[in-house]
């Protein structure tokens, strides 16, 4: 269908027109804001209908020339590794906003504005083909989680999204000077170009220590906005200060960028560059392969050690990411098909399980205004619908088997294991560890005591219900019958892995 992935993408700010009709209404607003994102889900899944399962390349392509005297061009295309992103990011928006309908109660139709905006920012980097258009939409996800944090926030909201953008706009800086740098390699002047596709064809004009170089400056991007460890200080801090729905969205899409990003761009475009060695200080030489795959492990470690001790219920979910991210770059970066479709699958599990955690937390935190575990328990005794919900989420999130957390995860051992058999067994502790600091949190929170102020506080009501049920069914679906997802984005991964691991025609030469 011409135009539908256009659509997709512009659909959330089309819904502007409705918005300002319903200025003077909150309830209409947030009506506007509900119905069109429930819209834009409707398309998104006209396009998973129509999606050609087993074939590996770009389909409903849509190019435009935008800025030809410079090679540029609006160009969109759905594979297997984008078009589940996209519906993930649709469903979440309608869960995001139905979610909000009572704790905003302040500037509601910017909020709802912020949040259109910040769609069609998503929905873009996922289905852009031109380096250029993807950088765009990149930096545009930036501007309206800056205000929802900044101004929907936690009393310390400034701090964080000072803090928020510095790191992100850092990384950015970093890819633009990678993606003109890519752009000035990609031919003789009158011929260079930043379609994706096109620069798949002609990586063999990218020498080894350019392709490293540009490794570097695009990793940097993708791995704060991931993020990954040492770069993941934004986030914890984000996370607590942000509304229930921005926690939400940064933590079921925005992450989902950074693993997009290596998976899409970094990894086919620059396969040299990530088996090169740099030169370290005392150390030497060092591979960036091993450097990376190295990073992931220590993710997973650290996160899970550090969400044993947190104090902090948001704290605890937002270090928990940090774990989780690392099995999707530990997936991606093995370099081979069953570590990478357990880092795709990894992503879309994470977003329905740990956004529907966030839900979880704000649902109690708008009924107690507590968030510090020591100050809950015994909330089962009274929240039977609410602890069914927030147990199931858990179990999924510490990878119990039938649950979609458990076979992301599964993929990615078995990848890394056949990698490496050492690395496989130190990642396989994060698992543990998981389960570990996920059921020791859910006993002090949901059993014991019941305190004497919570004992009239209701169970989840109508628009929470509507919120959760969603996310309930998928973590089983997609925990029992996994494998429609894997026939989506095998043949993609497949042809992606090739590009990774096949030397590009300097490189062969140079040898």
């Amino acid at each position: 269908m011409p135009g539908l992935l256009t659509a997709i993408i512009f659909i959330p700010l089309a819904g502007f027109i409705p918005l300002a009709l319903a200025w003077r209404s909150d309830r209409a607003s947030k009506l506007v804001g509900i119905g069109v994102s429930i819209v834009d889900l409707a398309v998104s899944l006209v396009m998973l209908a129509g999606f050609k399962i087993g074939e590996p390349g770009f389909q409903m392509v849509e190019k435009i020339n935008w800025l030809p005297t410079l090679g540029i061009s609006y160009q969109l295309g759905v594979d297997g590794l984008s078009v589940l992103l996209v519906v993930l990011t649709a469903l979440l928006m309608v869960v995001s906003l139905v979610a909000s309908w009572h704790p905003i109660q302040t500037r509601v139709q910017e909020y709802i504005a912020a949040f259109l905006v910040l769609e069609t920012g998503m929905l873009g980097v996922f289905l852009a083909l031109d380096l250029f258009l993807f950088y765009v939409f990149f930096e545009l996800m930036l501007i309206p989680m800056y205000l929802i944090i900044g101004i929907w926030g936690g009393p310390r909201r400034i701090y964080a999204t000072i803090k928020f953008v510095l790191f992100t706009l850092a990384g950015s800086l970093l890819m633009l000077v990678g993606i003109v740098a890519v752009y000035l390699q990609s031919g003789e002047p009158g011929q260079r170009t930043l379609s994706y596709v096109e620069l798949l064809q002609r990586r063999s004009l990218f020498p080894v220590e350019f392709q490293t170089l540009a490794f570097i400056a695009f990793a940097l991007a993708f791995a704060i906005k991931l993020p990954m460890f040492p770069f993941h200080t934004w986030l914890p801090d984000a996370h607590v200060e942000a509304p229930t729905a921005g926690s939400i969205i940064l933590a079921g899409i925005l992450l989902k960028a950074g693993g997009y990003g290596f998976i899409r761009f970094a990894l086919p475009l620059f396969p040299e560059g990530i088996r090169a060695s740099i030169p370290f200080p005392i150390v030497g030489q060092v591979n960036l392969l091993a450097v990376v795959l190295a990073l992931s492990v220590v993710a997973i470690l650290y996160g899970a050690a550090v969400s044993t001790v947190q104090r902090d219920l948001k704290k605890l979910v937002a270090y928990s990411s940090v774990a989780h991210m690392g099995f999707v770059t530990l997936g991606a970066f093995v370099l081979n098909a069953q570590g990478m479709a357990g880092a795709v699958l990894q992503m879309v599990n994470h977003g329905l399980v740990t956004g529907a955690l966030f839900l979880c937390v704000g649902i109690q935190y708008e009924r107690t205004h507590r968030r510090l575990i020591a100050d809950l328990g015994g909330l089962a005794n009274r929240w039977p619908v609410y602890t069914g919900f927030f147990g199931l989420f858990v179990l999924a999130s510490l990878g119990l088997p039938g649950l979609n957390g458990f076979v992301g995860e599964f993929l990615v051992l078995l990848g890394t294991l056949a990698h490496n058999v050492a690395l496989g067994a130190i990642a396989a502790i994060g698992v543990i560890l998981a389960a570990v600091y996920l059921l020791w949190m859910f006993q002090r929170v949901m059993y014991g005591p019941l305190r004497e102020a919570y004992r009239a506080l209701p169970d989840v009501n109508r628009a929470e219900v509507i919120a959760l049920v969603p996310l309930a069914a998928l973590t089983i679906l997609l925990g029992v019958y996994p494998q429609p997802l894997l026939d989506i984005i095998n043949p993609t991964l497949e042809s992606i892995v090739k590009l990774a691991t096949e030397p590009t025609v300097l490189s062969v030469v140079a040898r």
